[in-house]
């Protein structure tokens, strides 16, 4: 399939933390197309920008859920306070009465991550504010959401990550534990829903094309091969669409059940279920890694490397 089964997941109840935004809003909006109603949450709004200060807001993505056939539902909501969010799990059991899908995406780490510096000259409460933002986020809505999601089988878990389990070091101490903690988490949660018949499951983006890293490169998505003129590995890159596609054919499999405590990739599931990225290409992060960062072949041209195959097979490598 090009793009996300329509009304695969109707009648389903989704929540997208940190939807704000990247790999977030990519899930929640193709949540939304597969006709889910999908709360979105994050701090920043058309009323208030939260420390990151970007432009997106969680009312954007609520209506471009909506717009593409589900039902967006914008809750402003710190996940560092526990307050909030047992008043969001209280929301959703007053007013829906149930939870079939729970996506752990906040972050909120940029400002505070550090690359080429070593761990004891990373200002240590920068560290700690990251591992706090982008772990404990995760484990206070989990434990409020739970309940909720368990009550009846079928619920699925899913923790954003960046790389899989058996990744290399990521540069930075402080974000290395951080993505390496949420795979962990996933893992733990499985073991933990499995007898209610639920599903846990880690996932990464390969390289995401999200609203900031194209800011960084000052391109837009229409233009951003221009950005391969300062990182070739850019071209290799995904929309946000890709992983939102992925999490959306996890949540509609029947046998879902399989991958639980998986730590699973956009690319790997885009070959199992079939779907390609918005432009229709199938972008592979883990084999370009591969051959290219690891292997030292030269970066090859987007239609050799991410183009779906006519039969549908693995794309074409360089």
């Amino acid at each position: 399939m090009g793009g996300t089964v329509k009304r695969a997941l109707a009648g389903k109840i989704a929540l997208v933390t940190g939807a704000t935004r990247g790999a977030g809003r990519g899930i929640a909006v193709q949540l939304g197309a597969a006709g889910a109603t999908v709360y979105v949450t994050g701090r920043s709004t058309r009323a208030a920008r939260s420390p990151m200060d970007r432009p997106e807001t969680i009312e954007d993505t609520a209506d471009l859920v909506s717009e593409a056939g589900g039902r967006g539902i914008a809750v402003q909501v710190d996940h560092l306070d526990q307050a909030q969010v047992r008043a969001l799990a209280d929301r959703l059991a007053h007013d829906d009465g149930r939870l079939d899908i729970l996506v752990n995406d906040v972050w909120g780490g940029d400002p505070l991550a550090r690359w080429g510096v070593a761990f004891w000259e990373h200002p240590l409460e920068d560290g700690l504010r990251l591992l706090r933002t982008a772990v404990e986020t995760h484990v206070i809505a989990s434990w409020h959401l739970l309940p909720l999601l368990i009550a009846r089988p079928g619920g699925l878990v899913v923790e954003v990550t960046d790389g899989t389990a058996d990744a290399d070091y990521r540069g930075s101490m402080f974000y290395d534990l951080a993505k390496a903690s949420v795979i962990r988490f996933a893992q733990a949660q499985a073991a933990e829903v499995r007898p209610h018949g639920g599903t846990a499951v880690a996932i990464t983006p390969g390289f995401l094309r999200s609203e900031a890293m194209l800011d960084h490169f000052g391109v837009t998505e229409a233009t951003w091969r221009a950005a391969t003129t300062k990182d070739p590995h850019f071209i290799a890159s995904e929309t946000p669409t890709y992983v939102g596609r992925a999490v959306a054919a996890l949540a509609a499999d029947p046998r879902l059940a399989r991958w639980s405590g998986k730590s699973l990739s956009s690319w790997q599931l885009a070959r199992e279920y079939g779907f390609t990225d918005a432009d229709g290409t199938r972008p592979d992060w883990g084999a370009y890694f591969d051959a290219v960062v690891v292997g030292g072949a030269e970066p090859a041209d987007p239609s050799e490397l991410s183009t779906v195959p006519p039969q549908g097979g693995r794309p074409v490598q360089p």
